[in-house]
């Protein structure tokens, strides 16, 4: 018996970039749709044409897709037809092969907020898909409010399905829009709908994450019967987000009863880029990736406790759910003051370092990291601070160079136009080769704002390494974060700089100190002379 088929609806472009302080540009939607569409998805909903000059123009010069491209509407408005809408055509002329409209389908909604009667909102979605279908268009219909409109009035819930339905919706999309409802009531709603007359097979499901259940819920509802679900990548979306794409998708393909029973337009092969979808988008979105995110995460497949770690070197399979390569992603064995030598000797097995078993350099680098991570450190979230520490205990990292001092300026002042502005300068002095270079830099950007006194301290520090300056033109920082692990008079800084170079790569170092500034130079210190390491060929 073959597997039935279950279609993924992608509205990480329209719905996603209802998210707070996300907007994308047309050319990151072109971008982020031939992700989707290299993934595997069965649409991608590309915005709503006419409501943003963004959107119309994504539509202007869509990128062609093996998944079908959607144009997002609404349904016509009371007192004038279907034809004569603009709205709708605006819709229409988007040019997309499915279109999808939005309705009210709660009875309190079409009273309240749209002030008609329930037979004028029945007959306006009916005429709606007609007119699509009409148009040689895939008509789709989001029932907005659904399934608290079920909970208030099933009859006239199910009536505004049905009235689409009979008007040619392909897709009858019941939308938990306020994320409030509970993924066992939307398994036995679900049930309810395709017992009053939507067959299974053309009822999709769009549930949002407001109690941290959107992705249950989606999965109750195709237990019950619903074969489209709606999702977006990361879970953006309003509010609390929508159902995450990059959960679903794997445990759609990987777990029971899912993975016997369906199948998607997801390879094996395109799953291994799920990972890379993910972080694609963040990068986009100039976001820090969620680590603890399921199956993506950088912490997905991460091992402190040092009793896991001996485990997963025995078999993997005795921490981990999935093969972490399946979905793109990596075990990591981080380091830490739980940590014991299995941890320690995987993490250098990662590092290229191979380390007998009674190396005496072992205990001494076990002793270090505790000892450090009593004072503020942390190497579960800098690996790269924790390979140089390990090199330098094992007499394996040469000195590229030496820090002879550094100081660092913020004034304050006004400008010709009488506001205060602030300045940071740095000025650092190293030794390279037996040479000392001076060099000094401001901390303001083309726009003439202050980056600050850290920015003024990287572009000074990194400006002039003599014969290692070529190695390090590359390399930006891409995430700075300020942690303080005790309080009061006795208050210590913990700085985490995420760096990244032309290559992709992207590595964590950590500094801490009393002082902040302190702190950050000792993370910056770690950034550079890992990538000197790397790129020199001794890490």
């Amino acid at each position: 018996m073959g597997k039935e088929r279950l279609y993924l609806y992608d509205t990480t472009l329209r719905d996603g970039q209802q998210t707070q302080g996300v907007q994308f540009s047309t050319a990151e939607k072109q971008q982020i749709a031939a992700t989707l569409d290299a993934l595997g998805v069965d649409y991608i909903e590309g915005g709503w044409p006419g409501a943003n000059p963004t959107d119309s123009a994504f539509f202007d010069a869509a990128p062609e897709t093996r998944a079908k491209m959607t144009a997002f509407g609404m349904t016509k408005r009371a007192g004038r037809s279907a034809e004569n809408d603009d709205v709708l055509a605006a819709v229409l002329n988007a040019g997309t092969g499915s279109v999808c409209i939005v309705g009210k389908s709660h009875d309190f909604h079409v009273k309240t907020a749209l002030g008609i009667s329930l037979e004028e909102n029945t007959a306006n979605i009916a005429q709606s898909i007609s007119h699509i279908v009409g148009q040689g268009r895939e008509a789709l219909f989001d029932a907005e409010h659904f399934f608290d409109g079920y909970k208030s009035n099933p009859d006239y819930a199910v009536a505004c399905c049905l009235a689409a339905l009979e008007g040619g919706a392909r897709w009858i999309v019941l939308c938990d829009t306020n994320g409030g409802t509970l993924p066992q009531e939307i398994g036995a709603i679900t049930s309810a709908v395709i017992k009053a007359g939507i067959p299974g097979d053309r009822l999709g499901i769009h549930t949002h994450n407001d109690t941290e259940n959107a992705v249950a819920g989606s999965l109750a509802a195709v237990e019950a019967g619903a074969r489209q679900v709606q999702g977006t990548l990361n879970g953006l979306g309003e509010r609390c987000g929508n159902a995450n794409l990059t959960t679903l998708i794997p445990t759609l393909m990987l777990k029971e009863p899912f993975a016997s029973r369906f199948e998607i337009g997801v390879t094996p092969e395109a799953l291994k880029t799920l990972t890379q979808a993910s972080r694609l988008l963040d990068e986009i979105l100039n976001r820090v990736p969620v680590k603890q995110a399921a199956y993506v995460g950088a912490s997905a497949f991460a091992h402190k406790a040092g009793l896991h770690a001996s485990a997963i070197l025995k078999d993997p399979t005795t921490y981990e759910h999935i093969d972490p390569e399946v979905v793109g992603n990596a075990r990591i064995i981080p380091m830490s003051n739980q940590a014991g030598q299995s941890n320690l000797r995987r993490r250098l097995a990662e590092a290229g370092i191979e380390v007998p078993k009674d190396d005496p350099a072992l205990p001494r680098i076990l002793d270090e990291i505790k000892a450090r991570e009593t004072r503020g450190y942390t190497y579960d979230s800098a690996q790269a601070s924790f390979e140089l520490l390990a090199r330098r205990e094992l007499g394996q990292l040469p000195q590229f160079f030496e820090v002879k001092r550094y100081k660092v300026t913020v004034e304050r002042r006004k400008n010709k136009y009488d506001r205060m502005v602030s300045l940071s300068e740095a000025v650092v002095v190293v030794k390279v080769d037996g040479e000392k270079k001076l060099s000094v830099s401001e901390s303001m950007d083309e726009a003439g704002n202050d980056r600050g006194p850290v920015n003024a301290l990287a572009k000074a520090l990194a400006k002039d390494l003599g014969r290692y300056q070529g190695a390090i033109d590359d390399m930006r920082l891409v995430d700075f974060k300020v942690r303080i692990t005790q309080g009061g008079t006795e208050a210590v800084t913990r700085v985490i700089i995420d760096s990244e170079d032309g290559q992709g790569r992207r590595w964590s170092t950590v500094g801490v100190s009393a002082n902040i500034v302190d702190a950050s130079f000792e993370a910056l210190l770690d950034a550079i002379t890992w990538k000197l390491a790397r790129d020199g060929g001794q890490i």
